[in-house]
């Protein structure tokens, strides 16, 4: 059951106002997987799990926040002169950071705030839920202040979040999708340009299904690292001969004629998966847009198999849950989502498959790796907004 979030919020901060009310979703990738810092494009979505935001102005310069997922840390608090990163203010630091970097764009936050978050995105499956808390706090501030943010400005200020404040180096997909996010549409974006075309998801009779490994990705930093300087060396490698900026300006056959410049073997199969990920990428966005999801279901198997053969970042876990998502009748297609090592796979099921899908990949997940997975019916919704205060009455 949905929580009252109204009544929470004036328990909370011991008040009988009426607060408003935002969401900014989680996001999946589709296809398109480790080429964002590649050159090349990537295919996400925003899902209907995501981060309800509830707040109120205040009449003074004190901010505090509460989080109804990590209600032992209570209320944490802090003045609108100190947005400083604090490492004892945990998860508040994502939207302290949000705060500094509007004003800081010049967009006056004349008063403190109360603000209760409440999140269902799934704990550790890489969906996304630290840029989602970093677009609820950027819509929060456009209402309760009048402010006027250009949407790609507030996803830029998202991403200078977590690259200045928070200090990961991680790219601008997840704030791109869940801040201009569309209600059955998945975006193909360029990380580089910001050029970007919607594509519609007729899902049909289908279901998106998001299956949790339920492990965590303790390796995913480090190799993450080590995939990107693999890639920037096959890539100073085809530049001896080539005039090139990045592995996403090559086809699939440019690649092929020149791929005996890359000296390294395994740094020739990183970079293969970079070019032919980001020719997937492309041809998905057309598929999708001749409502062949058939061909599209077939791309998102195309992925898996790079990403655990040329790019090795799938694990057991994700290989096991993906393989069994494969045998089963009804799946259209199946891949890793994310950076990989852990987190999450997606498939796309047919409704009348669900339940037996489920059932069966749970066994075999259970079987081989001796834990359960979890399961998620996505629905692709908008993107980070102000809800109508009827919602939670």
């Amino acid at each position: 059951m949905e929580p009252n979030l109204i009544h929470e919020f004036q328990n909370v901060f011991q008040t009988d106002s009426k607060p408003h009310t935002f969401f900014a979703p989680g996001r999946i990738n589709l296809i398109g997987e480790h080429t964002d810092y590649n050159g090349g494009h990537v295919f996400p979505a925003s899902i209907s799990f995501g981060t309800y935001a509830v707040a109120r102005k205040r009449t003074d310069q004190t901010l505090r926040f509460y989080s109804m997922n990590f209600p032992d840390s209570g209320i944490i608090e802090c003045n609108l002169a100190d947005l400083s990163y604090k490492k004892e203010h945990d998860w508040a630091n994502y939207p302290k950071g949000m705060i500094q970097y509007v004003r800081e764009a010049a967009h006056e936050i004349e008063s403190g705030v109360d603000i209760l978050f409440y999140g269902d995105i799934p704990n550790g499956a890489g969906l996304s839920s630290s840029a989602s808390i970093e677009m609820a706090t950027g819509v929060l501030l456009e209402g309760l202040f009048d402010l006027n943010i250009d949407r790609v400005k507030m996803i830029q200020l998202g991403q200078q979040v977590e690259n200045q404040y928070i200090g990961v180096n991680s790219g601008i997909m997840d704030q791109f999708a869940i801040g201009m996010g569309k209600k059955d549409h998945a975006i193909l974006l360029n990380c580089d340009t910001l050029e970007h075309a919607y594509a519609p998801i007729s899902l049909a009779d289908h279901v998106i299904m998001i299956i949790n490994t339920n492990k965590q990705r303790t390796l995913a930093g480090s190799k993450y690292n080590e995939r990107r300087t693999q890639c920037e060396q096959a890539l100073a490698d085809l530049q001896t001969a080539l005039s090139i900026r990045s592995l996403g300006e090559l086809s699939k056959e440019q690649f092929e004629q020149h791929k005996h410049l890359i000296k390294d073997d395994t740094n020739r199969k990183r970079a293969r998966h970079a070019v032919f990920e980001n020719t997937r990428t492309l041809e998905a966005l057309e598929k999708l847009r001749h409502d062949d999801l058939v061909s599209f279901g077939k791309l998102m198997n195309e992925s898996h198999q790079s990403l655990k053969d040329d790019y090795e970042v799938t694990g057991v876990e994700l290989d096991t849950l993906v393989q069994a998502a494969w045998d089963q009748d009804g799946v259209l297609g199946a891949r890793m989502t994310g950076a990989g090592f852990g987190g999450c796979a997606i498939a796309i099921v047919e409704n009348g498959s669900v339940e037996k899908f489920k059932e069966n990949v749970n066994k075999i997940y259970r079987e081989t790796i001796g834990y359960d997975p979890t399961f998620y019916t996505a629905m692709i919704g908008d993107g980070a907004k102000k809800l109508q205060r009827k919602c939670y009455r």
